[in-house]
C-alpha cells in the first residue's frame, strides 16, 4: 500500500469540473514571449489553487497541460488506477508518471506538499510555441479527509490568454467511485482518520466517477464516521486562477 498519507482507499476517481468565472486580457504584445529573436517562443503561466474548504486539506496538486483530446477522467465512467491512487491515497505520482508518456499531454507539474484549508499554492507552467495553440489545463487534488473525493478543474483554455490575462475557475468535488464512503478512521487517510490509503479492491457499487454527494459525518447521524461538520464542504471546493505571465 503506497500512498502519500499511508492509508487506504478503495475507490479512485477524481475529476474536477471547472466553471469559468472571469477572464481578463492584457494588451501586451505576444512577441514578449520570445527571449531571443529567432528562437521559439516560450509561454509561462502562474496557477494558483485556493483551498475553499473549512476542514479538508488538499493532497499535493497535479497540473496537466494537454491538448483537447486528453481526459483525466469522464463522469459516468470508471476511474483509472492512476486516478484511484490520487483519490484514495492523495498520491499524484502515478497519474503524473502516466501522462509523461502520453502524446496528448504537453507538460505537467507537481505541487509542493499539502494545501491546508483556506491556504493557497502557486505553481508555474511553461509551454513551447508548438504546444501553445492547443493547450488546455487540468488541475487535480484529493480532499484527504474523505474516502476518495477528488477536486478537479478540467479543460481550462490557455491559448486565449494575452500576457497578464487570467482565467478564474471554480473547481468542484468528484467521487471517484473506487471506495465506499464509509468515513471510518480506518478508511480515511487524512488527519481526521489516519487510516489506509490506496487499496486495489473497489468496494463502491457505483464504480464510476460522479459529482460527490458530500460527507455525512457523525454530527448528522453516521455513528462510526471519523468526520464532523468541520469536514463538510460546499462547492466550489477550490478556486483556481490561471495567469499568463509571459
Amino acid at each position: 500500500m503506497t500512498d502519500l498519507f499511508k492509508r487506504r482507499a478503495g475507490l479512485a476517481s477524481v475529476l474536477a469540473a471547472s466553471v469559468l468565472l472571469s477572464g481578463c486580457f492584457g494588451d501586451d504584445d505576444d512577441n514578449n514571449s520570445s527571449n531571443n529573436a529567432g528562437n521559439k517562443m516560450t509561454y509561462a503561466y502562474e496557477v494558483t489553487v485556493l483551498n475553499a474548504t473549512a476542514g479538508q486539506p488538499f493532497s499535493p496538486l497535479a497540473l496537466i497541460a494537454h491538448n483537447d483530446q486528453y481526459r483525466a477522467f469522464r463522469v459516468g465512467e470508471a476511474a483509472s488506477t492512476d486516478l484511484e491512487y490520487l483519490a484514495e491515497a492523495g498520491s499524484n505520482q502515478q497519474i503524473l508518471d502516466a501522462v509523461a508518456s502520453n502524446d496528448q499531454v504537453h507538460t505537467s507539474q507537481s505541487g509542493d506538499g499539502v494545501v491546508g484549508p483556506g491556504a493557497s499554492q502557486t505553481l508555474t507552467l511553461e509551454l513551447d510555441e508548438d504546444d501553445f495553440s492547443s493547450a488546455y489545463l487540468t488541475v487535480l487534488t484529493m480532499m484527504v479527509n474523505t474516502n476518495d473525493a477528488v477536486v478537479a478543474a478540467r479543460g481550462i483554455k490557455l491559448s486565449d490568454l494575452a500576457v497578464n490575462g487570467y482565467h478564474r475557475v471554480n473547481a468542484i468535488a468528484y467521487d471517484a467511485g473506487t471506495e465506499a464512503n464509509l468515513e471510518t478512521s480506518a478508511t480515511i487517510p487524512g488527519p481526521a482518520g489516519g487510516g489506509e490509503g490506496f487499496n486495489a479492491a473497489r468496494d463502491d457499487h457505483m464504480d464510476q466517477v460522479t459529482v460527490h454527494p458530500g460527507a455525512i459525518t457523525s454530527d448528522d447521524g453516521l455513528g462510526n464516521s471519523a468526520l464532523t461538520q468541520l469536514h463538510r464542504w460546499d462547492n466550489p471546493a477550490a478556486v483556481i486562477t490561471v495567469k499568463r505571465t509571459r
